[in-house]
């Protein structure tokens, strides 16, 4: 799985785009893509998450997550892309040890 944020700026949103994008609103990564955006719905980060295939690479997410924002249907601008492959997280197990956390001698 990838996690994938794109930051662009729309160009030329009319009502009914603003309106869609605001109703796509959301912190959370979808195959679907959610927006955040500024006030004045210009800017925006797309987070977008992708399935990964055995030999998909960052690359392969990026296009995946720009076809899901194309599909969105919204005039835009891309700036900056970013890409986190979730295979590569790792995940720590367990409480904290005993006696580390805040504690003063």
């Amino acid at each position: 799985m990838f996690r994938v944020t794109i930051r662009g700026k729309f160009a030329g949103l009319d009502d009914a785009g603003r309106a869609r994008v605001l109703a796509a609103s959301g912190t959370v990564f979808t195959e679907a893509g959610t927006f955040t955006h500024d006030q004045s719905v210009t800017a925006f980060t797309f987070r977008c998450q992708v399935p990964a295939g055995p030999d998909d690479g960052e690359d392969e997410a990026a296009l995946g997550a720009m076809a899901a924002l194309e599909a969105h249907g919204h005039p835009y601008e891309i700036l900056k892309i970013g890409v986190t492959d979730m295979r590569d997280i790792k995940i720590r197990r367990g409480g904290r040890r005993p006696g580390l956390a805040g504690s003063a001698p």
